[in-house]
């Protein structure tokens, strides 16, 4: 079966600029709630260099406070079928009152391939044509194909098919695999010329870094997890403003949403990470940028939310990553 789915400032400064809004007296405590990486450990000394209690919490957090504040950090399984349980923990926390920015909810919407075409396309946000198959169906438009996980990052398990033969073998092939059985696959047109794309890292509604990245030879794929290399640059207009109604239309505070331009220049969003990596090369002092930005949020007026029923999208994809 298959189903068809349809100007920033740069923020640029050094950590002694930095001008941070402080958490309310009782709030002392930043948790960021996700795995020990390089990225997370360097969010939390951010946090820390601002004057805040920072820890990085892998699943279960303290007991905190309805002002404290939350980084949801929570990553796709390495099985590629779905989120990390720390999800399961960033929803306690925020049935406590905890002011979480990367709500459960947002980080589903990103991780979930689905649903990121989903809300995507009802906001209006440019990418490639997109179809979710569960068996060896072809979509109606036109090759070259690009078949990826529901649930995926790091380039894993991520082909290219430059015909419908191809993509009907290729899908034979994936029925296999635990992760195709379960949630079917992505399928998404090309966006050429391949083997370059842009990074661009989003903050509480700020572009705070950007980088280029580019394939290694031989690879049309631009992971630097397979090779790829990773070029520092200021994200032209159009790519900051793409990239800030992507983060938006999923409902996330911190975000990394990679852009593809084609041979006459029209740009489509090819992903949105809940829980991008980023390194000092996106960006002069890109960790204390990126804090200041989320501790911005944090100083406003937090009421802690009703948890209302969630949409069907969020719903399913919820159903899907706890199975």
């Amino acid at each position: 079966m298959c189903c068809f789915l349809s100007s920033v400032t740069y923020a640029d400064k050094a950590v002694s600029e930095a001008r941070f809004s402080p958490l309310p007296e009782a709030a002392r405590v930043v948790v960021v709630v996700g795995k020990p990486s390089a990225t997370n450990n360097a969010l939390v000394a951010a946090f820390v260099e601002a004057g805040h209690d920072a820890r990085l919490v892998p699943e279960t957090a303290p007991e905190i406070g309805p002002y404290d504040l939350v980084i949801g950090r929570a990553d796709i399984l390495p099985t590629l079928d779905g989120i990390e349980p720390s999800i399961g923990e960033l929803a306690r926390l925020e049935g406590l009152g905890a002011r979480i920015l990367n709500r459960p909810s947002a980080l589903i919407a990103a991780h979930d391939k689905l649903s990121t075409a989903l809300l995507l396309g009802r906001a209006g946000v440019e990418q490639p044509l997109t179809a979710h198959v569960s068996d060896t169906s072809v979509p109606s438009f036109a090759a070259p194909y690009v078949v990826k996980p529901r649930f995926g990052s790091w380039g894993q398990d991520v082909h290219l098919c430059v015909s419908e033969d191809e993509l009907r073998e290729h899908l034979g092939r994936l029925r296999d695999e635990p992760w195709f059985r379960r949630q079917g696959a992505i399928v998404q047109s090309l966006i050429e010329p391949a083997g370059r794309d842009l990074r661009v890292v989003v903050a509480a509604g700020r572009v705070v870094g950007a980088i280029e990245r580019v394939a290694p030879p031989g690879e049309w794929r631009t992971n630097v997890a397979l090779g790829g290399h990773r070029v520092r640059i200021d994200a032209p207009p159009g790519a900051q403003g793409l990239a800030l109604r992507a983060v938006a239309a999923l409902g996330l505070d911190l975000a990394g949403v990679d852009i593809a331009t084609d041979a006459v220049g029209r740009m489509y969003v090819i992903e949105v990470n809940g829980a991008v990596d980023f390194t000092p090369e996106y960006g002069k002092d890109v960790f204390a940028v990126a804090a200041d930005a989320l501790l911005s949020v944090a100083a406003q007026p937090f009421l802690a939310p009703t948890l209302p029923g969630v949409t069907t999208v969020e719903e399913t994809a919820l159903a899907d990553s706890a199975a």
